[in-house]
């Protein structure tokens, strides 16, 4: 080592000897630290080193002699709040019969939250299942934090501060103590069988360490959403933020892709961060949230996580008085009841629908289970109980159309007349049935009513059973979940657009639709249009690709329904219907004088004139070539 660095290293050692000297504590703070690690000693002396015991005083945070220059550099950056940035974090819990909580006093944040009487249930590559506690809020890289505006610190983020906490019962009160009487307060108070949780952050003598040209504090939410269910699709398809703005309906981010919402001027009382059937909320009480920014990020296929949501709002504070911003929190499962007490619309995170198909959901097909269910133990049951009770009130209709059918049946004779007479002029013949369909008194559209009056209540089911909790995890036959697929078989190697599984109720489905489907052919006459014919059994094949994926609670719904239509068709045309009758109703029908006008004469108007314009276009088309 020559001169020269032999000198910058004796000017470098009385550098940080000065330091040290200048910064190292007294005695009394020495005392006093070594005071407050023996407490906290105390404390992670327990078994579990988790406390619910009621904390007599809060005690401030720990100070470690070796951390002093750490507290010194934070006072001088941060001031007051510097203090408040050291210390051992402490968890604490509190719990209900319905779920339980764990508080971090670093941020002085719910860390974890246990929902009770729910579980999680995970899959291996083999396929065996394991069952486990679910659990909300619980990924070390969320963010729940308040960033506040200073006079002379910059900005300070509450994530940054050690609250002490001090339990009470169901209420934990987080301190962070600020010198001088100040401080600023977290609390958490649980209520008794309930997934609502009040909360309050509190600024005591801390209004003039605010900076008076920023009257408002930003509130920033990043929550890491887990696979909580088998069906990741369609987990990930309805997992999203939800916000709602004042006087208005609710509104949500994209789900199926990365979307960005933003909102400048508008209030709002609610925002949601919702899984496909848990959600955590927080709902504003003394003050509404302004200038809403609302992400969704989807993770890659790899990642441990399914989505990143991430919320961030502003709340005005009033800085000349001491106060508080109050919110309740609710953190639990998509139960309809439960969230309508609220009264803010925050049941509409539930993705029954919108308009009318939302409407049926909620107010008939879900009052409609929940009734059914009280009284019978198995969801299947109730599901195949719930189409008896629908067939029977559409059977008028289904009759309507059975009967209409059964008479175009017996009109196939005088229709294979018309095919021989006029041959291959399809168009004619076209005419010709429908004039005769007139004059029998025979309405070709009667079998699409019952049809077309089912499709709100199908298109309903469509949306019910994914985002219903009432089925999650609940099982029948040999579906082990009805709000996801049920897998019958396994097979070796996955098919594009199918998966790697066969659902059996999808399977049964798919057939018993072209059963029905063919059933019903050999009494229709398809000849003008044969497409119609092969149409009804490429249908159930094509969508064989889409449903074996779904929800089994839709699938057992449509195969039992197929198999109530196959028995009442059946057993309508054997008992019901007799060709004599039927016969001589035809003939009672000819003889009666015909009303002009109606929907059938304006049909075949329709057509004869697509006939002449057909004949005009031929005759021009043979005039060019000649």
């Amino acid at each position: 080592m020559d001169k020269t660095q032999g000198i910058g290293v004796l000017l470098l050692f009385i550098v940080f000897a000065g330091y040290f000297y200048l910064t190292a504590p007294s005695e009394a703070e020495v005392a006093e630290a070594q005071r407050v690690q023996d407490s906290i000693a105390l404390v992670k002396a327990q078994e579990t080193g988790v406390t619910t015991a009621p904390i007599q005083a809060a005690t401030p945070p720990a100070i470690l002699p070796s951390d002093s220059t750490k507290v010194a550099a934070l006072q001088n950056k941060y001031g007051d709040f510097g203090s408040a940035m050291v210390g051992e974090n402490q968890n604490v819990v509190i719990e209900n019969n319905k779920v339980k909580l764990t508080l971090s006093s670093k941020g002085g944040v719910i860390s974890e939250a246990l929902i009770k009487d729910h579980y999680k249930i995970t899959e291996d590559a083999e396929h065996n299942q394991t069952k486990s506690t679910l659990a909300l809020m619980e990924d070390d890289k969320n963010k729940f934090e308040y960033l506040i505006p200073t006079q002379s610190n910059g900005i300070i983020n509450t994530a940054d501060l050690n609250f002490v906490p001090q339990v009470n019962g169901n209420q934990v009160t987080m301190t962070a103590s600020l010198g001088s009487g100040k401080s600023l307060v977290q609390k958490y108070t649980l209520s008794d069988s309930s997934y609502i949780v009040d909360h309050a952050l509190q600024f005591n003598g801390v209004n003039q360490m605010l900076d008076p040209s920023n009257n408002r504090i930003k509130f920033r939410w990043h929550h890491y959403l887990d696979r909580l269910e088998l069906n990741t699709n369609f987990e990930k398809y309805y997992s999203s933020i939800y916000f709602k703005e004042v006087d208005e309906s609710s509104d949500y981010c994209n789900c199926r892709s990365d979307d960005t919402e933003e909102l400048d001027d508008e209030k709002l009382e609610w925002i949601s961060h919702v899984n496909q059937f848990f959600n955590t909320s927080i709902i504003g009480v003394n003050k509404k949230f302004e200038k809403g920014k609302f992400e969704t990020v989807l993770m890659d296929s790899e990642s441990a996580d399914m989505k990143l949501l991430k919320s961030e709002y502003e709340i005005p504070l009033d800085l000349v008085a001491n106060e508080s911003i109050e919110t309740k929190m609710y953190i639990g499962p998509n139960e309809f009841e439960e969230l309508r007490k609220f009264d803010n619309k925050l049941e509409e995170i539930i993705p029954f629908g919108r308009s009318l198909f939302g409407s049926i959901n909620r107010w008939i097909i879900r009052p409609a289970f929940n009734f059914l269910s009280g009284l019978i133990g198995s969801k299947g049951v109730v599901i195949i109980v719930l189409i008896f009770i629908l067939k029977m009130l559409l059977y008028p209709l289904m009759y309507k159309m059975l009967h209409s059918q059964a008479k175009m049946g017996l009109l196939k004779p005088e229709i294979a007349g018309l095919k021989e007479k006029f041959g291959d002029d399809s168009q004619k013949i076209q005419m010709e049935t429908m004039k005769m369909y007139r004059e029998y008194g025979v309405s070709p559209l009667g079998g699409c009513m019952p049809m077309l009056l089912q499709m709100p209540i199908w298109y309903a089911l469509f949306r019910f059973f994914p985002a219903s909790i009432t089925f999650r995890q609940e099982s029948f036959l040999w579906a082990n979940d009805l709000s996801s697929f049920d897998v019958f078989a396994r097979l070796p190697f996955e098919i594009p657009a199918y998966g790697a599984h066969i659902s059996l109720f999808t399977l049964l489905w798919a057939l018993t639709t072209i059963i029905y489907a063919y059933y019903n052919m050999r009494h229709m006459d398809t000849s003008a249009n044969p497409a119609i014919k092969y149409v009804q059994y490429f249908m159930p094949i094509t969508f064989l690709f889409f449903f074996n994926s779904y929800a089994s609670g839709l699938t057992v719904y449509m195969f039992f329904s197929n198999v109530f239509n196959i028995l009442q068709t059946i057993l309508t045309k054997k008992f019901v219907f007799k060709d004599e009758k039927l016969r001589a109703e035809l003939n009672a029908n000819k003889s009666k004088p015909k009303k002009k006008g109606g929907f059938q004469e304006r049909l075949e108007e329709a057509m004869k004139q697509q006939k002449e314009l057909a004949n005009k276009t031929n005759q021009t088309k043979k005039k060019k070539k000649r």
